[in-house]
């Protein structure tokens, strides 16, 4: 019976268990979205899990929009990122990096005074920090498609500095509402051109930057992360199971390193009728899923051929040696979430590694 202990390829890499941590936003980067000596601490301290996927990464300054997230976008961003990986490598860990634009969810008070952009002039309902406080979401600029063609060549250079950055690969974040996900459902796509409308043509935004990035990188090296039922960032579509079932099924031609769902199983989220088990039925890959899951949750999901892996997000924000806790049953520490996003060590790099 496959467990979450077991080891498993994906793309070229011989990951040495299941036990996948999920990308979490941290805000810890230092000054220009450099990655400093904290994250090189935090990422190293829990190379224990089969893969790494590191924090929303921004791909460029339109992209940005997020109190200290980092770039990928600058040399000195990849210098940055160079000492992560080299750390969790010589920790004999495997990591990829996460692609980010987040679209119409940007603001203004990040771009040097520009509306941010999306798919369509369509404002998300909310609010979002940035150094001047607290603001409501500002109605986005709709894309023009040359400028469509720019980001996705963005994507590109961005996958390209990634590698250089040592990266095993990278993740195209097409999830929780940011600018791919904005495409793909019809909420907050109205366009009449090629890229919106009909599902297909929602969906050639994500198609052309998967294409574009494997030509660049290698498809060994690509994965992708789809949230089909999240309502975060004020995201809708008519019908999830019709729109992500297609884009897993499209997916397929790139055979891409895995494809990664999040829909939560427990907690707050759990959908009534769950887009997981269809992406299941047509997706050839190794499908990673993550939401809310334990230790016997997982298993069951690989027993039952539900996953081929399962990403954990929470638990690994108090539990740097998660790996070893949940291979000897050891109780977990509890993550402290009012240190989610604030700066320094507290609630990052300060949690005890289990000791008898």
């Amino acid at each position: 019976m496959t467990e979450i202990y077991d080891p498993i390829s994906i793309g070229s890499l011989k990951l040495k268990n299941r036990i996948i941590m999920a990308p979490m936003t941290r805000g810890r980067a230092e000054e220009g979205g450099v990655p400093g000596d904290l994250m090189v601490e935090y990422y190293s301290e829990r190379a224990d899990a089969g893969l790494i996927i590191t924090e929303a990464t921004a791909i460029s300054v339109q992209g940005s929009g997020w109190m200290h997230a980092p770039g990928i976008w600058n040399d000195s961003q990849v210098d940055g990122w160079k000492k992560v990986t080299k750390a969790v490598h010589d920790k004999g860990g495997k990591i990829f990096l996460q692609l980010w634009h987040m679209g119409r969810v940007s603001h203004p008070d990040f771009l040097n005074g520009e509306l941010p952009v999306g798919p369509s002039a369509i404002a998300a309902h909310g609010e979002t920090y940035t150094k001047f406080g607290k603001k409501a979401y500002v109605t986005p600029r709709a894309l023009t498609t040359e400028e469509i063609e720019n980001i996705v060549g963005d994507y590109v250079k961005a996958a390209q500095r990634a590698i250089d950055a040592g990266f095993d690969g990278v993740e195209i974040h097409g999830a929780n509402g940011y600018l791919i996900d904005q495409f793909i459902r019809d909420g907050s796509n109205l366009r009449e051109d090629i890229y919106g409308g009909s599902i297909d043509h929602r969906l050639v935004f994500l198609l052309k930057i998967i294409n574009d990035v494997v030509v660049q990188v290698g498809s060994e090296r690509v994965g992708l992360r789809l949230s089909p039922t999240s309502g975060y960032n004020d995201m809708k579509d008519s019908d999830p199971i019709k729109t992500f079932t297609r884009a897993a099924l499209l997916v397929n031609i790139f055979k891409i390193a895995y494809l990664h769902i999040i829909e939560p199983v427990s907690g707050e989220g759990v959908p009534e009728e769950p887009v997981v088990p269809h992406i299941r039925k047509v997706y050839d890959g190794v499908l990673i899923v993550n939401g809310g899951y334990n230790v016997d949750l997982a298993n069951k999901a690989l027993k039952n051929r539900e996953a081929d892996a399962i990403a954990f997000g929470v638990p690994f924000l108090a539990n740097p040696d998660l790996v070893h806790r949940f291979e000897k049953h050891l109780p977990l520490n509890a993550p402290d979430f009012s240190t989610l996003y604030t700066q320094g060590p507290k609630g990052y790099t300060d949690y005890p590694l289990y000791h008898k």
